[in-house]
C-alpha cells in the first residue's frame, strides 16, 4: 500500500462489522510479550488464536492488541519487531499511528470553536486565502472530508519522492500547493472524498490562530491533560520514532501500490511462502503526513485517549454532542455515495463510526492501526501492526479489529 492515509477502508469495514456474525476460525501460533491482563475473563483464550491466524494470513511481523471492557483488560504483544529475527514485540512498544492523528487536529479545531477563535461555518479563505473557491469551503466541510479539495497523496510524484528520497522534509505549504494545483473532486459540500489536504490546511490554521507549533499545541491541549506520556507529535525534521519500537514494513513500494495495494499474484505467493520479505521503511520522514498522520503512540496511551475522545473530556458537552451527532448510524446495506465511497455518512468532524465503535484508523509506510470505543458496551479496542498492508492489500489492523469485534 502507498503512503496514503485512507479512511475508505475502515468506513467500508463499518458495514462489515455491522453484519458480522462470527469470527474466522481458530488457529495455532505463539504470542510474545507479557501475559495478558484481565484474568477474570476468557478474552485471551478466545482472541489469541484469532489474532495469530489473522497475522499468518496477512504476513504480519508483529502486533499489539488491547481490549478493555468493564470486566477487565486484555493486552498482548505478538510476533517480532524485526522480520526474520527473534526480537519479540512488547506491549509498551511505540508505533506510528497515521490518520488517528486527524482526530487530534479535529479536536483542537473544535476547542478553538469553543473559545470563539474560529467558527465551523467560517470559510477557509478567511484564514488561507490562496485556496481556490475558498470562500465556499467551510471549516466543517474540511473536518467532514466534504470540501472537494484534491488529496495530494494520490499524486504519483509525491509517492515517488517518498520512495526515492525518504528523508525529505516536507513543508505543509508545499503539500497544500501540490493539492491546490489539481482540480477539485466536486463542489464544496456536494460529495465525500477523504483528503489529507483538508487536515494539513487545518493544522496550518491552528498554528496561525494560536501562534504555536502544532507539536506544542497537541502536547498542551491533549497529551498532557490526558497523561499520555508515550504519545508525541514529532517536529517536521524528525524521522525517528520513540524507543522501544518495532521496525515498520511495506510490501512493494509507494508507487507500485498507488493504484492497487495488492501485490501481483506471484509476489503474493512468495510473501505467503516467506521467500519475499517486506521492506523496512521505519525511518521514512512522516512530515509528508504532518497534521494528517505523523503522531506516534502506544496501545495503552491510545486506549486512554479514545474513550474521552468519544465520551467527552477534551470538549465541552455541547461541542462533544455536536461532534458525535455528526456521525449518523452506519447504513447496514453498505451503499456507496456518488463518489464511490462506501458509507461516507459515517465520517464526521474528524471521527469515524465502525459499526458499534467510534474512533479512527491510521495507515502509512510501515504501520497500520485501529482505535475504537463502543459507548454502549464501554469497550475499547486498539490494534497496532508493524506492516502497512498485507500482500493482498488488506489492512492488517483493521482486519484483526473486524475479527475481534465479531467475537466481542
Amino acid at each position: 500500500m502507498t503512503g496514503r492515509l485512507l479512511i475508505w477502508a475502515v468506513i467500508s469495514l463499518a458495514a462489515v462489522l455491522v453484519l458480522a456474525t462470527s469470527a474466522c476460525g481458530s488457529g495455532g501460533g505463539t504470542a510474545t510479550g507479557p501475559s495478558p491482563e484481565a484474568p477474570a475473563s476468557d478474552l485471551g483464550t478466545r482472541l489469541r488464536p484469532i489474532i495469530t491466524e489473522a497475522m499468518r494470513d496477512m504476513s504480519v511481523p508483529g502486533a499489539v492488541v488491547l481490549v478493555r471492557t468493564p470486566a477487565g483488560q486484555y493486552l498482548e504483544a505478538f510476533g517480532t519487531r524485526r522480520v526474520r529475527t527473534d526480537d519479540p514485540v512488547q506491549v509498551g512498544d511505540h508505533f506510528r499511528i497515521g490518520s488517528n492523528t486527524k482526530t487530534m487536529t479535529g479536536t483542537v479545531v473544535l476547542q478553538l470553536v469553543q473559545e470563539g477563535r474560529i467558527g465551523l461555518s467560517d470559510p477557509v479563505a478567511k484564514y488561507q486565502p490562496e485556496v481556490p473557491n475558498g470562500a465556499e469551503i467551510t471549516i466543517a466541510q474540511m473536518l467532514d472530508m466534504r470540501s472537494g479539495l484534491y488529496n495530494y497523496t494520490e499524486l504519483e510524484s509525491v509517492n515517488r519522492t517518498m520512495d526515492e528520497d525518504p528523508d525529505k522534509v516536507w513543508q505543509p505549504q508545499e503539500l497544500v500547493a501540490l493539492a491546490l494545483a489539481q482540480p477539485p473532486y466536486f463542489a464544496p459540500g456536494q460529495g465525500f472524498h477523504y483528503s489529507n489536504t483538508n487536515t494539513v490546511l487545518l493544522g496550518m490554521i491552528i498554528e496561525q490562530i494560536t501562534g504555536r507549533k502544532l507539536e506544542d499545541v497537541f502536547r498542551e491541549r491533549i497529551f498532557t491533560p490526558l497523561g499520555l506520556q508515550n504519545t508525541v507529535f514529532p517536529p517536521l525534521t524528525s524521522s525517528s520514532i520513540l524507543d522501544p519500537h518495532p521496525q515498520g514494513y511495506l510490501f512493494g513500494t509507494n508507487v507500485s501500490t498507488l493504484a492497487d495495494p495488492a501485490l501481483p499474484p506471484d509476489q503474493q505467493a512468495a510473501a505467503r511462502e516467506g521467500t519475499l520479505a517486506p521492506t523496512d521503511v521505519t525511518d521514512v520522514n512522516p512530515s509528508w503526513a504532518w497534521a494528517a498522520g505523523a503522531a506516534i503512540s502506544s496501545a495503552e496511551d491510545l486506549a486512554t485517549y479514545v474513550k474521552p475522545l468519544v465520551t467527552g473530556g477534551l470538549l465541552d458537552a455541547a461541542t462533544q454532542k455536536q461532534r458525535i451527532d455528526s456521525l449518523p448510524p452506519t447504513p447496514a446495506n453498505g451503499n456507496e455515495d456518488g463518489n464511490g465511497n462506501a458509507n461516507s455518512a459515517s465520517y464526521g468532524l474528524a471521527l469515524a463510526r465502525f459499526g458499534p465503535m467510534i474512533g479512527h484508523d491510521g495507515s502509512l509506510p510501515g504501520y497500520q492501526s485501529f482505535m475504537g470505543y463502543d459507548p454502549d458496551g464501554d469497550t475499547t479496542l486498539i490494534v497496532l501492526t508493524n506492516l502497512q498492508a498485507a500482500p493482498d492489500g488488506a489492512q492488517p489492523a483493521n482486519e484483526i479489529a473486524k475479527r475481534i469485534i465479531a467475537q466481542l
